[in-house]
């Protein structure tokens, strides 16, 4: 490693570190290069070298895939580092090892780890390094420091230019591709797809979830192009079969290696459903020609969560939480909710980011909500509680909208609606809190505890 910088002064608290990394440019400001990452690692000594990768991408999906993954890997004996984004609560959430996120003292040590070194980089490059890039570092090291057989990488955005992609990963995960991010990766799925189909590298296996056909086309095409092997979604492994179930669904999963039957995934939806498929695949391609263990697989899937993924957080009535936060992710929800659930009246709690297509996800909730609550979370990215509110009347009319723009406030008058005494089916309602993972996080902070 190159000298410290002697003028570094270590952090002592969380606080401080949370305070270091924000004061960097935020997630949402982006300089597409890897310049500013490749000298940061190669200052730490390249830990993103020092252990197999297996790398995800996608519009949607992503986190708990990633979960599912680590959650089988470490089945096998395996120590695991996992590193995804955004967080729901803390920063630290973002790197975990052995399934675990970094405590506050060892996410200080992280940072101290890695932060005179970031210095360094801030005065050669012509753009410092910013809060993402950061916080990748900082997972690299830990990885490294730990050390892990191997890490679990989701991108943050994109995938060529992501910071997360100076790995050579043996295993690249491509989960369904939508629009999302529009301002930074186009409207277009296909466009898209050649952004995310950059984390595919030479002799890697391409793991490929069920896409579109001109999205399949690009990501297959880069495979292509690199020589890696590709596995795809309802060809070579993919979901025989799913029943929903009290607190999930019974699967059967067909992976690269054998089959996989009466699996209790504790997550609701057809979306989980292929995301465990994915994920069973992704760790096959991992160990080779090697089938995993019946009892393994199902012992592990068993353990899954997820937070914020319709997540239950609280009973009478009923709370869901979940981070949908485009129509992709949104239509995905709103199907499990018909799967899986037969609460009426259903109010929606929605709180989204100003730069995500509200219009888009309002109308895909539209059929299942019967009323929804307009807020906001605390961000200076949200979209205010008013503005969501007139385009949530021209979908969902005058009569099923109500504008509160404090979420406490929210949830609670959303409470008293589903328990209205006019309900045709008292004591079945149920709120559902979505629309951002920062508003859904910010709810399950509030209600975390509470029954």
């Amino acid at each position: 490693m190159t000298e410290l910088n002697p003028q570094a002064r270590p952090a002592e608290t969380y606080a401080e570190v949370e305070d270091a990394l924000l004061s960097r440019w935020p997630e949402t400001r982006l300089e597409p290069s890897l310049d500013r990452i490749r000298a940061f690692t190669e200052l730490l000594g390249d830990p993103q070298t020092a252990y197999p990768v297996i790398h995800l991408t996608g519009t949607n999906g992503k986190t708990s895939t990633s979960r599912m993954i680590d959650t089988l890997l470490r089945a096998l004996d395996l120590r695991t580092g996992r590193f995804t984004s955004p967080h729901v609560e803390r920063m630290s959430e973002r790197i975990s090892i052995d399934g675990e996120p970094l405590t506050d003292e060892e996410f200080v040590r992280a940072f101290n780890d890695v932060a005179a070194y970031t210095h360094l980089v801030d005065e050669q490059e012509a753009h410092p390094l910013s809060f993402f890039e950061t916080i990748v570092g900082m997972a690299y090291a830990a990885f490294a420091d730990a050390p892990v057989d191997v890490a679990v990488v989701e991108v943050g955005l994109g995938g060529s230019w992501d910071a997360t992609n100076v790995v050579d990963a043996q295993v690249a995960v491509v989960l369904p591709i939508a629009v999302d991010h529009a301002k930074y990766l186009g409207d277009q799925p296909a466009g898209i797809a050649q952004e995310k189909a950059g984390i595919i590298k030479e002799g890697a296996t391409l793991v490929l979830a069920q896409q579109q056909t001109d999205v399949a086309e690009v990501v297959q095409t880069r495979a292509a192009e690199v020589g890696a092997t590709v596995a795809r979604e309802g060809q070579e492994f993919g979901v025989v079969s799913r029943t929903p179930a009290v607190g999930g669904q019974l699967v059967s999963l067909q992976g690269l290696r054998a089959r996989y039957d009466e699996v209790f995934l504790p997550l609701y939806g057809a979306h989980q459903a292929q995301n465990a498929a994915v994920a069973l695949a992704a760790v096959e391609a991992f160990l080779g020609d090697t089938a995993l263990d019946d009892e393994l697989v199902r012992t592990a899937f068993a353990e899954v969560t997820s937070p914020g993924r319709l997540e239950i957080i609280r009973r009478s009535p009923t709370i869901l939480l979940d981070a949908a936060h485009n129509p992709h992710g949104a239509a995905a929800a709103a199907a499990a909710l018909e799967d899986s659930f037969t609460f009426d009246p259903l109010i929606g709690v929605i709180g989204v980011m100003a730069d995500k297509d509200a219009d888009g996800l309002l109308a895909e909730f539209e059929p299942y909500l019967a009323h929804v609550v307009c807020t906001q979370n605390a961000t200076e990215r949200a979209l205010p509680a008013t503005t969501l509110a007139a385009t949530a009347r021209e979908i969902f009319g005058e009569d099923r909208v109500t504008v509160v723009p404090r979420l406490a406030d929210a949830i609670e008058q959303a409470a008293a609606l589903a328990e209205a005494d006019d309900s045709a089916s008292l004591g079945s309602g149920a709120v559902l809190v979505t629309g951002s993972v920062v508003t859904v996080g910010e709810a399950r902070a509030m209600l975390k505890g509470r029954s």
